[in-house]
């Protein structure tokens, strides 16, 4: 596909936008830019974008995508309620914090279960009625979704890899099935996601040089 091609496929697609996916994309930015500022509105943001992911997903028979918005609706129910947890001081209980080797092995050994898991599901439901599945690639981002949102929930400095990871995925993906509008959506995503890792590891570097100076 040339540059001409994928400019018409954009300008086609772009006409065919609904507004509540323009509402989507909207909440979906605003979300990622406060959790780049550790701020716990990221979760009720996110919940008007998941929500009406889920729908979309749906209704493009996009099977993997519906199953990663609805993960993200429970998970931000509980990010919210864990972001927002006081101690006896009435400090935040969790802080930004990155992963350890065993951690790491944790993580990705969570992608790797989930990535099997979904991929003989959609090569199964790709047989019998969703047709627009790419079970490979459809597996892939929803299983660095699905890691990068359990995460993010325990505010792990990693789960922004994991983010970048599934918008690098999802640009392609979603352009090849018509949804050029949230392709590009997932392009700002992942520039977002870029200076978010940088936001977090400041911030991580901030919160050990108290620690030092106070020792």
């Amino acid at each position: 596909m040339d540059f001409s091609e994928i400019y018409h496929q954009f300008i086609v697609d772009i006409g065919n936008t609904r507004w509540f996916e323009y509402l989507a994309v909207a909440s979906g930015i605003i979300s990622v830019w406060y959790s780049r500022k550790e701020n716990v509105l990221v979760y009720p943001t996110g919940l008007v974008n998941t929500i009406i992911y889920i729908y979309i997903s749906f209704k493009g028979h996009l099977l993997g995508e519906a199953t990663v918005n609805f993960y993200y609706t429970i998970m931000s129910i509980i990010g919210w309620y864990m972001w927002t947890e006081k101690d006896s001081k009435q400090e935040n209980i969790l802080h930004i914090t990155s992963s350890n080797k065993k951690e790491w092995i944790q993580q990705t050994g969570f992608f790797l279960s989930f990535y099997i898991v979904i991929f003989f599901a959609l090569t199964y439901f790709k047989k019998m009625f969703f047709e627009g599945v790419i079970p490979w690639a459809d597996a892939f981002a929803s299983a660095t979704a699905f890691t990068a949102m359990w995460l993010m929930v325990k505010k792990k400095l990693e789960s922004w890899y994991w983010w970048i990871a599934t918008n690098i995925a999802s640009i392609p993906l979603f352009f090849v099935k018509h949804y050029v509008f949230t392709s590009f959506y997932y392009l700002i995503l992942f520039v977002m996601a870029i200076f978010g890792l940088i936001s977090w590891a400041k911030k991580i570097k901030q919160h050990n040089q108290i620690n030092i100076s106070n020792f």
